[in-house]
């Protein structure tokens, strides 16, 4: 279960250094990424030396992503400066936070679709934060990892190259588990300034490579999907 106080994170020192902070966690404790360290740990392919540009960069991503999935006040995100951070996806028009969290937060901006409505086979614009988090967090019980396999240039600009996978042995919208790796792969950059904030994210990638494969397996009333959301476990990583 998630701890009542931040603990330390040997793969995002910000949750170390979070502890003497008083932080507004978005699901009420902050997240334990115990879990999905191991699977990381386990199926990574790439162990960058400490201190190599890899290195910095893969902890780079991993402190943001803790903050953009789990702290609520945008005033609480140290990898980023908020007044002048955008997120653009597979070359949309950039959005700043306060836009993110009206599009809905979470996975939400990163499942983004010009796919016709009645065409898409899972429409991140009738999702929440909450719900979408719930769903993924369901789907993969022990974590969607997150691996930097290259990098093209480091700071001020960064260009990397990105894999993220896990195992769906949890339900997905009412579609029944089916144990696949699920594997994504993708490039962003990411563009700091000189106090080594992020100002500008930039992702691209291929979404039907992450839904196609979470939508395989046969439907179902959707039940079980509730049941294993209900874990405090699974609300609080991410």
């Amino acid at each position: 279960m998630a701890s009542s106080s931040v603990r330390e994170d040997k793969y995002r020192p910000f949750m170390r250094e979070d502890s003497e902070k008083n932080i507004k966690w978005r699901y009420g404790a902050p997240p334990n990424y115990d879990v999905v360290n191991k699977l990381f740990d386990e199926g990574r392919t790439k162990v960058w030396p400490p201190g190599s540009l890899e290195e910095k960069v893969q902890t780079l991503v991993k402190n943001w992503e803790m903050e953009m999935f789990h702290k609520e006040d945008f005033k609480d995100n140290r990898s980023v400066d908020p007044e002048k951070y955008t997120f653009s996806l597979n070359g949309r028009k950039p959005i700043s936070l306060e836009e993110k969290r009206k599009l809905g937060g979470g996975y939400i901006p990163l499942l983004q679709t010009s796919i016709p409505e009645k065409l898409r086979p899972y429409n991140p614009y009738e999702e929440t934060a909450d719900s979408s988090h719930k769903a993924f967090t369901t789907t993969f019980p022990r974590g969607f990892a997150l691996e930097i396999l290259h990098v093209y240039s480091g700071p001020p600009v960064i260009v990397y190259k990105f894999r993220h996978w896990g195992y769906m042995e949890g339900p997905f919208k009412g579609h029944a588990p089916t144990g696949d790796k699920i594997e994504v792969y993708g490039m962003a950059i990411f563009t700091l300034d000189e106090n080594s904030k992020i100002v500008k994210v930039e992702f691209f990638y291929d979404p039907a490579e992450l839904l196609g494969g979470l939508l395989k397996g046969p439907k179902f009333d959707g039940s079980a999907e509730d049941a294993v959301a209900s874990c405090p476990v699974l609300r609080n990583t991410g």
